[in-house]
């Protein structure tokens, strides 16, 4: 069965040169299957529209794979801690914001508890050493709470295109 990656972004969005856009393209110019969810009003961003834009998405679409970005992660958990989406075989936590981030315009999100079961076979969280959302030390407590391999980035900041985040070779290569 061909993979299907569904990328789901955070606030703000992930348009290009992010690596989210970056990503979409690679895959699909090697005739890849890929879905780049574009979640509505990304600047202000609503829990339960977003969450029901997502679970569209994941019933449509029916992703093997799901790559989340910053917020999406926190979206992710508060769709598994209301088990309401099927397992995927690989997810990937990339740039998770504090699970009590005090942000007014994405407050509705928050806080959010790490949930037991992430419905993913394997599952990676990725962060960096100086993430102005996530402490590195949080990052790590989170890893154990779910149990789960990390990768650390040192310097990598929200691992987004202004941190240098656009092609992302790395990512790419995991998917193969």
């Amino acid at each position: 069965m061909k993979q299907r990656v569904l990328l789901v972004h955070g606030w703000g969005g992930s348009d290009y040169p992010h690596w989210q856009s970056w990503l979409a393209a690679e895959i699909a110019k090697d005739y890849g299957c890929v879905s780049f969810l574009k979640l509505s009003d990304f600047e202000f961003p609503n829990k339960k529209r977003w969450k029901q834009e997502l679970l569209k998405e994941i019933d449509d679409f029916n992703p093997t794979i799901v790559i989340c970005h910053s917020l999406a992660n926190t979206l992710w958990f508060h769709l598994c801690n209301e088990e309401k989406i099927a397992d995927v075989e690989k997810l990937f936590l990339v740039a998770p914001p504090s699970l009590n981030s005090q942000i007014d315009e994405i407050e509705n999100f928050f806080p959010v508890t790490a949930p037991k079961n992430l419905h993913a076979k394997e599952v990676l969280l990725v962060c960096s050493t100086n993430d102005p959302y996530m402490e590195l030390e949080e990052a790590k407590a989170l890893q154990k709470e779910l149990n789960v391999d990390m990768k650390v980035l040192e310097d990598a900041g929200h691992i987004n295109a202004d941190s240098g985040f656009g092609p992302w070779t790395w990512m790419l290569n995991k998917l193969k």
